[in-house]
């Protein structure tokens, strides 16, 4: 007699993928507060440096796998004060944007 055991991996993959819990979102490179960076000639993945950054997500993709090597997404964010509805201040994280560079 063969028992059947339900595999929940597969049922938990898919609540996250598309459930609302989830921190990790799709990107489609326009977000303007990321940046794209390929490693640092001679750095290693155990201690990257960052290198040349690219002007988008799909310029860095592209030149990654020309060159064979993976590439690095930065956000920056600053913390500022925000009051609540409780009238208390609480710290949280903007992400900053970078302004674009004049040509």
């Amino acid at each position: 007699m063969e028992t059947n055991v339900p595999n929940n991996s597969a049922e938990l993959a898919s609540r996250s993928v598309g459930g609302t819990n989830t921190r990790r979102r799709r990107r489609n490179g326009s977000d303007p507060s990321l940046r794209y960076f390929l490693p640092k000639p001679g750095s290693s993945p155990a201690k990257p440096e960052l290198g040349q950054e690219m002007a988008s997500e799909g310029e860095a993709l592209i030149e990654a796998f020309k060159s064979g090597q993976q590439f690095y997404t930065l956000t920056v964010w600053k913390a500022a004060p925000e009051v609540n509805g409780g009238g208390s201040p609480v710290i949280v994280k903007q992400a900053v944007v970078q302004k674009p560079t004049q040509s």
